[in-house]
């Protein structure tokens, strides 16, 4: 059986406006729209992708939110899960990184190709 991540799953699939999902390709892509859901995860997606050099650790968004360290960990882990963050440790820190091909993946879903 064929195991897709999340990244893939939206990359094989069609605009919705062109073509119906099927439920499997839609059981597929719901990890990564469920990632993005999260409003303090929508916004961690956004900072780190439009933070200078294109990528941050967790020391250069604590100030963005009234939320622990370890909640705001938690929160990139799940946008890395989903694939929708890249990640890299050095020394004590991680540093992550907007994922080019899931956010380009997402925009062709949700694209309308009639526009």
């Amino acid at each position: 059986m064929l195991t897709l991540t999340p990244v893939e799953a939206v990359a094989c699939c069609s605009p919705l406006s062109r073509e119906p999902l099927s439920r499997e390709a839609a059981e597929r892509v719901a990890p990564m729209l469920k990632a993005l859901a999260d409003p303090v995860r929508l916004r961690l997606l956004s900072l780190v992708a439009s933070h200078e050099g294109g990528e941050a650790c967790v020391c250069d968004l604590n100030d963005a939110f009234e939320l622990s360290q370890p909640t705001i960990s938690h929160h990139l882990k799940v946008l890395h899960e989903a694939g929708l963050l890249d990640r890299e440790k050095r020394g004590v820190w991680v540093y992550y990184r907007s994922s080019g091909a899931a956010l380009s993946a997402l925009a062709t879903l949700i694209s309308d190709p009639a526009s």
